[in-house]
């Protein structure tokens, strides 16, 4: 899904009026500067003297009134959008809630009061410097979709993040009915930094979470994010998916009631055709592809199209069809790693369950347990051990 985007504040052309003067601040790199006012009474005293303090990108903006108060800020971009901000105790010094993003022009209208209460309007600009690289970042799930209760809101990014208490604390979830849960970061499959927000516990049905992820303007490290992105999804039908591969059978598991069990066959034990064990996120219903070893590191073993193939790690172990195991469901663990079972039943299955379910799996001769990045492993750490992976605590 593409990133949403919302609009970046941005100069606006400014007609001034016949008494008043404009004055430019200097870019990021400069010094801040002084703004000229429109005119004033003489007789209340010179008007208040504004001032950009050293405005650069990744920095709130700043603006002090020497000699006065602010009865006003208001800072806009190019495109239109504000920085809301707020005036410090005594009224002389103003600052921005949000970052100056790199590569932005921005105008500064302040009116201020002097002792006396003449009001004086002041206009400035400025330019924050260019960003050298730009980072920008994947979510998952998409937006305005419905998912199973193991889903986590997962942000992969494309350069390194090296300042993540920084990007963390620019990560705002919001949920209908305040779930409790954390960020974790960790080392996505791709091997790029990825951070995950899990709930304690498998989300409630019904539940809506919304992500406000407001990056524009901030470091990562190595790279500058250049705006901002929005997404929300709904929790669908509390169902799990609970597969024994020692007895090999699957059961869909739906508000807490077993409602089907299906034979299956699951890695060959003894070697590297073995599954994973733990709680695997059903990632992508992927339909019928074309399943080749090689992309796994097990040879010649298989290159053929599967049908209901069900995504549940990075590393390639699915649920599908497998009708040329079919001796083997029910009876022996005989696939190269992933879940197999008739086509008939595949069918079924894939019908009723939804990206976000979890598995459930269990063995007792498995390659070992989901990790965090392989696909969505999260569950397999305890509440304590997912927090700690936080890095604002």
């Amino acid at each position: 899904m593409p990133p949403i985007r919302t609009p970046r504040p941005a100069l606006a052309a400014v007609a001034l009026a016949v008494s008043l003067t404009a004055c430019t601040a200097q870019a990021a790199s400069g010094p801040g500067s002084s703004t000229a006012p429109s005119g004033g009474a003489a007789q209340d005293g010179p008007p208040a003297k504004v001032t950009v303090v050293d405005p650069a990108a990744g920095k709130p903006v700043t603006v002090t009134a020497a000699g006065g108060t602010f009865a006003s800020v208001t800072v806009t971009d190019e495109d239109g959008g504000r920085l809301d901000g707020r005036p410090a105790a005594g009224g002389a010094r103003w600052t921005s809630e949000r970052k100056a993003a790199p590569g932005a022009a921005y105008t500064v209208v302040a009116v201020t009061r002097t002792p006396g209460g003449k009001e004086t309007t002041t206009r400035s600009t400025f330019t924050t410097k260019a960003a050298d690289r730009v980072n920008r970042l994947t979510l998952a799930p998409g937006k305005n979709t419905t998912v199973g209760i193991g889903q986590p809101l997962s942000i992969v990014f494309d350069r390194p993040v090296t300042r993540k208490a920084d990007v963390e604390r620019q990560l705002k979830v919001t949920t209908s009915n305040g779930t409790e849960g954390s960020w974790g970061w960790v080392t996505d499959y791709s091997g790029r930094d990825r951070v995950d927000w899990r709930p304690r516990e498998y989300w409630k049905p019904g539940t809506k979470v919304t992500l406000r992820a407001d990056l524009n303007g901030t470091d990562s490290g190595d790279g500058w994010f250049v705006r901002d992105y929005r997404t929300g999804f709904t929790v669908g039908a509390a169902q799990v998916v609970k597969v024994d591969l020692d007895a090999k059978r699957l059961s869909l598991v739906k508000d807490g009631r077993t409602v089907r069990t299906i034979p299956v066959s699951g890695g060959t034990p003894g070697g590297d055709k073995r599954s994973w064990r733990g709680t695997a996120v059903l990632m992508a219903k992927e339909g019928t592809i074309r399943m080749n070893s090689e992309t796994v590191g097990l040879g010649d073993a298989y290159d053929k199209m599967v049908d209901y193939s069900m995504r549940l790690t990075w590393s390639g172990m699915y649920a599908h069809a497998a009708p040329w195991n079919a001796g083997n469901f029910g009876r022996a663990n005989a696939s190269s790693g992933c879940i197999g079972m008739s086509t008939a039943d595949a069918e079924s299955f894939y019908a009723s369950v939804n990206v976000g379910d979890p598995f459930e799996i269990r063995g007792g001769d498995t390659k070992g347990v989901v990790a965090e990045g392989n696909g969505y492993g999260a569950w397999n750490l305890s509440w304590t051990a997912w927090k700690a992976k936080s890095a604002v605590g």
